[in-house]
């Protein structure tokens, strides 16, 4: 269990070159358009995220590609499907590829061009590490990454930050097991907002992000 959790770790690590850092998921069109001013709005709008959009998607995605039970091409296919703006599709594919590129260089995991959450759960099973553990810290890094992209774009200070992280934390822990039998059929997604946001940054200007 230690051996995968510090893989995890260094997987979904910031300094792990995906350049998760660049995006923020259509977080910066919506504090630019005033649906999120604050740490508390910032936490439900995260909430959300995880229990009713991609962030649940993603380790539905993740198990099934962790699973071996669907060829990985179709589980990419689907996800790409999911994807609600295409600024979500390039973030997906962009952050998948330098994940599958990187990790096969040291791993000798599967080097396929996938989106980020089915080429972390492939190498997941390559690896033999446990796929809810995997999609818990794999949420946990999303939510911690986001965050990091509200410090950038609005008062938000780091113990906040953090506290809001903790309180999402158990969140993660519990859609990771919640999702380890679904299949891709319980795919869904009702976070409408953010996909709106995703959509409007296409054209916003300025910006920061590249989603």
């Amino acid at each position: 269990m230690t051996t995968e959790a510090l893989t995890l770790t260094q997987w979904l690590s910031p300094a792990y070159p995906v350049g998760a850092f660049a995006y923020s998921h259509g977080l910066e069109a919506a504090i630019g358009a005033g649906w999120v001013n604050d740490g508390a709005e910032l936490q439900a709008w995260l909430s959300d995220i995880l229990t009713d959009g991609s962030g649940r998607n993603d380790c539905i995605l993740l198990h099934t590609a962790h699973s071996g039970q669907v060829p990985l091409q179709d589980v990419n296919a689907v996800g790409l499907a999911f994807a609600a703006s295409a600024e979500r599709r390039r973030e997906a594919l962009l952050q998948g590829a330098a994940f599958a590129k990187t990790t096969a260089a040291i791993w000798t995991t599967d080097e396929s061009a996938v989106i980020y959450p089915v080429a972390i759960g492939a190498a997941a099973a390559t690896r033999n590490i446990d796929p809810t553990l995997t999609c818990a810290m794999y949420l946990h890094a999303m939510m911690s990454n986001l965050i990091a992209a509200a410090q950038r774009l609005m008062p938000l200070g780091q113990t906040e930050g953090q506290t809001i992280l903790m309180a999402l934390s158990p969140i993660c822990e519990e859609l990771a097991q919640e999702t380890a039998t679904a299949t891709l059929d319980d795919l869904s997604s009702s976070t409408f907002l953010s996909d709106i946001a995703s959509m409007q940054h296409e054209t916003q200007e300025p910006r920061i992000f590249r989603t």
